[in-house]
């Protein structure tokens, strides 16, 4: 059975009523006195979750390490906890990228990649700058990967609904669609999305894509305000249906998940294809079993 409660996360359960749920055969708590904005699932076991994820086709997933965490971008973490002045951090945001910019064409072969406003945010969050970009992936076990590969308590997959996404718009405003704030287009993110005023949400990917990104089935969220959270914006679609989904996965599923991802060659190796991602995921190896292991011999000169 899979425990599940439905609405925004922390709805006093005496305000929600119960519904059946014939696709999973668990029940369903929702929340009548408030807009849902985010349904919450705890699975608890691997194979539920696989069954889970398949009803979730053409979705895109985030892997959290700590169910705790809110579903915030790097940008809105950094300034939270060092600039609580938040009349600044539009002024502050535009400085960060336009240094980002005079300098790091010291760096590339292709400074061209700078002039458009997502390619040069996926630079910066490539390289660990905190942005405004938030990393999803189209595959349900990369996230699982990047939630539970260091996890030591219970981790978490935000699901988000890209279909319905791709047409919702907030209330109010039709042509805030994907298509009319897409920050891809000149002006639209300067115009749109560093105001922090908009409550919107873009998804996609820039026009042309890095190693990882590929490597990593990537996707970017672009959310119109840094200083809330992805399920308040959402609270503020017009689309009646369920825009993001919380999987909370218990700690003590990481074992079997983890030796399933490793069979379905998901490693550090494979989804940073670099000497770093090589040396990243020696620590997995650590934990494998292998033949030669259970008689406890050196395994070959180093």
């Amino acid at each position: 059975m899979l425990p599940l409660r439905y609405g925004r996360v922390g709805t006093p359960a005496a305000r929600c009523g119960s519904l059946p749920d014939a696709a999973f055969g668990y029940t369903r708590t929702v929340s009548h006195h408030e807009p849902v904005a985010m349904e919450e699932i705890v699975v608890a076991s691997w194979n539920e979750f696989v069954a889970l994820s398949a009803a979730l086709d053409g979705w895109a997933f985030r892997g959290q390490q700590d169910a705790r965490w809110p579903l915030q971008t790097s940008l809105s973490r950094y300034l939270h906890a060092y600039v609580p002045d938040k009349a600044s951090w539009r002024l502050r945001e535009e400085r960060a990228i336009r240094i980002f910019r005079r300098k790091a064409h010291n760096y590339l072969d292709n400074p061209a990649v700078l002039d458009n406003a997502l390619r040069c945010l996926a630079l910066m969050q490539h390289h660990g700058a905190p942005t405004r970009l938030l990393d999803f992936t189209k595959s349900p076990f990369v996230a699982v990967f990047f939630a539970l590969e260091r996890a030591t308590r219970d981790a978490a997959i935000h699901a988000l609904n890209t279909p319905r996404l791709w047409m919702a718009a907030p209330r109010g405003q039709p042509g805030m669609d994907r298509n009319g704030i897409d920050p891809r287009l000149s002006g639209n993110f300067a115009r749109l999305f560093l105001p922090n005023t908009n409550a919107i949400i873009w998804i996609g990917e820039p026009t042309e894509m890095d190693r990882r990104l590929v490597a990593q089935s990537g996707t970017l969220v672009v959310p119109g305000m840094v200083d809330k959270p992805l399920d308040d914006i959402l609270g503020h679609y017009a689309d009646s249906g369920t825009l993001l989904k919380k999987i909370v996965l218990p700690i003590g599923v990481r074992e079997e998940a983890m030796k399933a991802l490793y069979r379905m060659n998901i490693t550090n190796a494979t989804l940073f294809p670099d000497l770093d991602g090589l040396a990243r995921s020696i620590g997995m190896e650590l934990e494998m079993e292998w033949p030669g292991i259970a008689g406890g011999g050196t395994g070959g000169d180093l």
